[in-house]
C-alpha cells in the first residue's frame, strides 16, 4: 500500500471453515478499539441466524458493530474513531452487490471502485476477511460462475491493495503478501 503509513490493510482468504474468521479475530484483539463490520444480513434463515449468533458470541463485546452489507465505501470512510475495522465478509458482500446490481454491471464496478479507493487510505487499519472460492468444481449454473468470477475479482483487487494477505489452510496462516502475525498492525 503506502511505505510508512501506520495504517494496513490485511486480507485473510480461506475456503469455508479454514480458520479465517478467528484469525482475523485473533489480529483485531491487539488493537484498543475496534469497529466489527458484519455484511451478513438477517433473514429467515435458521441456519444464517445461528452463524450470526455464533460470530457475535465469539468478538468482544466492547467492540462496536456495525451492520453493512452493500455500502462498504461509505463505512470505511466513517472508522476514524477505531484503530481497526474487521470487515466480514467480503463473500456475502459480493452475494449483495448480485442481488442489488447484477442487472446493472455498471453501478456493480462503481461500487467495488469506491470501496477500492476506500482502502487505499483508510481512516484506520482495516482487516478483511473473504472466501477463496476459485479452487473448486465450476458452478453448474450461470449465477454461480458469475458470483465466483466477481469475488475473484474483488479479492485480486484488494490483494493488490493490501499490505498483508494471508491464506489460511487448515487452520494455519500462510503469508501470499507481506508477512503473518497475531498482533493487529495498526
Amino acid at each position: 500500500m503506502h511505505s510508512g503509513s501506520p495504517r494496513n490493510v490485511t486480507l485473510v482468504l480461506g475456503g469455508v471453515r479454514s480458520g479465517k474468521s478467528r484469525y482475523a479475530l485473533q489480529l483485531a484483539a491487539g488493537a484498543q478499539s475496534v469497529t466489527f463490520l458484519a455484511t451478513a444480513e438477517h433473514r429467515d434463515d435458521e441456519e444464517m441466524r445461528r452463524k450470526i449468533d455464533r460470530h457475535r458470541a465469539e468478538r468482544p463485546q466492547h467492540w462496536t458493530t456495525l451492520e453493512e452489507s452493500l455500502n462498504l465505501a461509505s463505512a470505511i470512510q466513517l472508522m476514524g474513531k477505531s484503530d481497526l475495522l474487521l470487515v466480514d465478509c467480503l463473500t456475502l458482500y459480493a452475494g449483495k452487490l448480485l442481488e442489488v446490481h447484477g442487472a446493472d454491471p455498471s453501478s456493480m464496478i462503481a461500487n467495488i471502485d469506491a470501496f477500492c479507493t476506500a482502502l487505499i487510505e483508510p481512516p484506520c487499519s482495516v482487516v478483511l476477511v473473504s472466501n477463496e472460492v476459485g479452487s473448486g468444481v465450476v458452478p453448474e449454473f450461470e449465477l454461480g460462475r458469475r458470483y465466483r468470477d466477481l469475488l475473484g475479482e474483488i479479492n485480486q483487487r484488494v490483494a493488490a491493495i493490501a499490505d498483508h494477505v494471508v491464506l489460511m489452510v487448515a487452520g494455519l496462516p500462510l503469508a501470499i503478501k507481506g508477512s503473518v502475525t497475531t498482533e493487529a498492525r495498526i
